[in-house]
């Protein structure tokens, strides 16, 4: 796989915030979406072997698979390798391609090209649906219209040069919305918040 970077930190946003977990971001993409805060493009090609051996001193035995997209590299065949080794693995995911068998935490967050796809790429539903609001079209539709979840999430977009302010009309037309719809709930992006990574 040609993996942007490896590090270790703590899981920023969604239901699992706070947690310990060892990011693996995926490069590339098939989406190019314009609050993106990710430099997907660079990678170095990795084994699952090398991967393993990356990431062996790191205490936590939980992984995000994050990206780009990471299900245009992940396979069944390295979440197999990896969980034999006794990680539990998490994904985040726009939502465009099925994730690959074995996964333990899906967190989707769709996109537009996303939408008309979601049911059926996610057939049994997902762990998390956390939806990356900026403006009022990235609202979500209503919850019959999208594939069951544990958790339904609206999480405000961060903006400026470096995508770490804290947009205050994005907080607020998540808030309206949660108010009105509460089975929605929110979401904050902590790691931006407390400055790590």
């Amino acid at each position: 796989m040609l993996i942007n970077e490896i590090f270790y930190s703590l899981q920023g946003e969604g239901i699992n915030v706070g947690r310990a977990a060892i990011f693996i971001r995926l490069s590339r993409c098939n989406l190019c979406c314009s609050f993106c805060d990710t430099d997907f493009d660079e990678g170095v090609e990795m084994s699952d072997e090398a991967i393993a051996k990356a990431i062996a001193p790191y205490p936590a035995r939980f992984i995000i698979w994050t990206g780009g997209e990471p299900t245009l590299q992940l396979q069944r065949e390295s979440v197999a390798y990896f969980k034999a080794l006794g990680y539990t693995q998490a994904i985040e995911t726009n939502g465009t391609r099925p994730v690959p068998e074995g996964i333990d935490y899906i967190t989707c967050s769709p996109k537009a090209p996303a939408m008309q796809r979601l049911k059926s790429n996610f057939p049994q539903g997902v762990s998390e649906l956390r939806f990356p609001v900026g403006k009022a079209e990235d609202l979500p539709p209503s919850i019959e219209e999208l594939p069951h979840s544990e958790a339904y999430l609206l999480s405000p977009i961060f903006s400026g040069e470096d995508a770490m302010q804290l947009d205050p009309k994005a907080v607020e037309l998540c808030v309206e919305y949660i108010k009105a719809h509460p089975e929605w709930r929110l979401s904050l992006q902590t790691h931006k918040l407390i400055h790590i990574r």
